[in-house]
């Protein structure tokens, strides 16, 4: 359910674990959530470069790899940091409500971040 700016509430916080992507879908948009170095971000599910799910891949360095072909994505901006990919991803804004495990995690995907 959508609250009046546009955010939608994906998962309770304790549902990430760090450094370990998670795939949800907000309406028909696929995002990969992922929480790492005390963040969570939200970054368009699909490799710009070869159509696969980039939650199936690794994280480090606040990046995303994909599993496919190697290329990684920045969290914070959605650009890729090397070839194959030439394209960034879309990145959507995160909003955290309320404290510990039971926190709810809400996205947008009505506006990029």
């Amino acid at each position: 359910m959508s609250d009046d700016t546009g955010y939608v509430r994906v998962l309770s916080l304790g549902e990430l674990e760090e450094d370990t992507p998670k795939r949800v879908e907000v309406g028909e948009t696929p995002i990969s959530l992922v929480r790492t170095e005390g963040e969570v971000y939200a970054i368009h599910d699909i490799c710009s470069h070869a159509h696969v799910s980039l939650s199936e891949g690794e994280v480090e360095d606040c990046q995303i790899e994909c599993w496919l072909h190697g290329s990684s994505f920045d969290l914070r901006t959605g650009k890729p940091s090397g070839l194959p990919a030439t394209q960034p991803v879309p990145v959507y804004p995160v909003k955290i409500e309320g404290d510990g495990p039971d926190a709810a995690v809400l996205v947008s995907v009505t506006q990029e971040s």
